[in-house]
């Protein structure tokens, strides 16, 4: 175990019986660490889900709300008990190095391109995605979370698909959260990528609007999991398992996905099981 991890965990926990999970009790449930991307934080889902597995277990839970390459760091240095992340190409080698194991998917979203309601790259009317790019390439001007977040790892693919050499576009890079990221682009009257959930939850302090939604490239696929204790010494794995449990539970997926969807007309995540791309 690191140093970085003693600092973050509480004193030696308790052994954690599985009946906690189920509703039963102990007399030190423990405490995990839940490295996560920054759009689970933003739109307030967390703060709907984490208190709920609270009560029920009696597990304290240490959020850390980061961009999933540093989600991700973190479970490879065994600083983390549980992920919930969306970059599946970023979390394929911690899966295949065995550093994370038992991952499901939770739910989905999607990404969409913001801008300026007067769009003066004229990114609206372009034919499709990569056009769409193209449009902000040539006559506007892009803000980028710059962390190496799932978002950021989207956004550099996405420049790739099209061919577009990201140094050369006129960009800044803010290093920052979504939600931070939102604001200074609508400062900036710049477009940005977003997932959609975050942008609905900051819709009415932000001067943006949708440009560009509903391509395929753009779906947002949230899996949790759990760090592998047999890798890393001090893993709460068994909280961190009834965590990625709970988070498949029928009456937290349907928490999911109801979150804020009367406020904003829509769901701003889909469940995993009501996903068509299934939860494997």
């Amino acid at each position: 175990m690191s140093f970085a991890r003693r600092l973050l965990v509480l004193p030696p926990l308790c052994a954690l019986v599985l009946s906690v999970a189920c509703g039963g009790s102990d007399d030190d449930p423990g405490t995990l660490i839940l490295a996560t991307t920054t759009s689970t934080y933003d739109s307030g889902l967390l703060d709907e889900i984490v208190p709920r597995f609270e009560e029920r277990t009696g597990i304290t839970v240490k959020v850390i709300a980061v961009g999933t390459g540093a989600a991700l760091r973190m479970a490879g240095e065994g600083n983390a008990d549980v992920v919930l992340v969306h970059a599946p190409e970023a979390e394929a080698p911690y899966v295949a190095s065995g550093d994370l194991v038992s991952g499901r998917l939770v739910m989905t979203n999607d990404f969409v391109i913001v801008g300026p309601p007067d769009d003066p790259a004229r990114v609206a009317s372009a034919s499709d995605l990569p056009a769409a790019l193209a449009a902000i390439a040539a006559g506007g001007r892009f803000v980028s979370r710059g962390d190496d977040s799932g978002t950021h790892k989207r956004e550099l693919a996405l420049w790739e698909r099209v061919g577009i050499d990201w140094a050369t576009l006129p960009r800044e890079e803010t290093g920052q959260g979504m939600g931070a990221t939102l604001t200074i682009a609508s400062e900036r009257r710049a477009y940005t990528l977003t997932d959609r959930a975050t942008y609905l939850a900051l819709r009415d302090v932000l001067d943006l609007t949708v440009l560009v939604e509903g391509d395929g490239s753009l779906l947002n696929l949230y899996h949790v999991h759990v760090v592998n204790p047999d890798r890393h010494d001090g893993v709460a794995a068994e909280q961190a398992e009834a965590f990625a449990a709970f988070l498949l539970e029928p009456a937290t997926q349907a928490l999911i996905g109801r979150f804020r969807a009367e406020e904003f007309g829509r769901s701003l995540f889909t469940p995993a099981l009501e996903s068509p791309v299934g939860g494997g």
